[in-house]
């Protein structure tokens, strides 16, 4: 599948400001099973300084730094991207897949990091641990069937909701509440992997529907480390594994550091400010795209 996908955002302020610095998470991956083709950002007020980083997940991410005052901060992020569909598990293992729970040590050091949890010692959250039981207990222990029957609990047990306003919840209060947005659904089957020995983590990025719908969102999902396969996504809001159809922005152990923009200004006391975003998508076999969405003001 080739998208071409606007991702706008502006942020206005009730008086003149001083922008600090700013982290965006709007370049979309450009390895293994998507291809990024062409890639634009266009930002007003024009940086004073710009730069790409590398973080630890391997993903790009663009770094602001401004001088002057505003009153507000318009983003615009183009990218043409290509998506193909990953090989089958069934392939990947070749009904030879490990049983569960994994062992640590035969793990690479470096995936370490994504078997922690989110207590503060590391340990997991009781709950999540239930869980993942019980779906270990209904899968005979074995990898896939591991994947599948947890999917079909959390679809048992959260029912989806939008949720645009704060922070990823926490395996425990989605479980207690019973209803979560993508990004908690994302955040619980993270956890309940991490507990059966599978590193996990979070995943930023798009979901191109069919129909497409009139408004597209942000979406999120959890990707899982599967011996003899490597990173694999699967959407918990959806009860399946990912397909050519997801466009990933960011993945990272911690969910905040996949924020699309995330950055900090100065102003009189108390300045109001205002988020509005819009997330054009469509599929095209063109090299054609149209022209930028975003003018000054």
């Amino acid at each position: 599948m080739r998208a071409f996908i606007i991702h706008r955002l502006s942020y206005r302020y009730e008086a003149p400001v001083s922008l600090g610095d700013h982290r965006l998470c709007l370049k979309p991956r450009g390895q293994g099973f998507q291809t990024l083709l062409d890639h634009e950002l266009i930002v007003l007020p024009e940086p004073h300084l710009q730069r790409e980083v590398l973080t630890a997940s391997g993903d790009e991410v663009q770094r602001l730094n401004f001088v002057g005052s505003t009153n507000q901060l318009c983003i615009e992020a183009r990218s043409r991207v290509e998506t193909r569909p990953a090989p089958s598990l069934e392939l990947c293992f070749n009904d030879l897949e490990p049983p569960l729970p994994y062992p640590r040590g035969q793990l690479n050091v470096d995936l370490l990091g994504a078997l922690e949890g989110w207590l503060p010692n590391g340990q997991h959250e009781p709950s999540a641990i239930d869980l993942t039981q019980e779906a270990l207990m209904g899968s005979n222990q074995q990898m896939l069937a591991f994947l599948n029957h947890l999917l079909e609990l959390i679809q048992e047990r959260v029912m989806y909701t939008q949720r645009h306003v704060g922070p990823a919840w926490t395996a425990g209060r989605t479980l207690r509440e019973r209803i979560g947005s993508c990004r908690d659904l994302a955040m619980l089957m993270v956890a309940c992997c991490r507990v059966a020995g599978l590193p996990a983590r979070f995943v930023s990025g798009y979901q191109l529907q069919q129909p497409a719908p009139e408004q597209y969102d942000l979406h999120a999902w959890a990707e899982v480390y599967l011996p003899g396969a490597g990173w694999r996504g699967f959407d918990p809001s959806a009860g399946r594994e990912v397909n050519d159809r997801y466009v990933v922005l960011a993945t990272s152990s911690k969910p905040e550091l996949t924020a699309a923009v995330s950055g900090t200004f100065s102003g009189p006391p108390n300045t109001d400010s205002e988020l509005s975003w819009t997330i054009n998508a469509e599929e095209e076999s063109s090299e054609t795209a149209p022209k930028s969405l975003v003018q000054a003001a």
